[in-house]
């Protein structure tokens, strides 16, 4: 059972690419994590799920 789905997601910022087409499922249970060198869109997808959060 997936508890996360994300399809086709792509970000950019003007001519620059962040994230092209990513697609990816998170298995209930399931320890997830994210590696890639800095600057490769690990942030940009982050916000991408989870949408801009609030300062409390």
């Amino acid at each position: 059972m997936s508890i996360l789905e994300v399809n086709n997601v792509s970000k950019s910022f003007g001519g620059v690419k962040a994230n092209v087409d990513i697609s990816m499922s998170v298995e209930k249970g399931k320890i997830v994590g994210l590696i890639g060198p800095n600057g490769s869109g690990k942030t940009t997808l982050f916000n991408s799920i989870v949408g801009p959060l609030s300062n409390r």
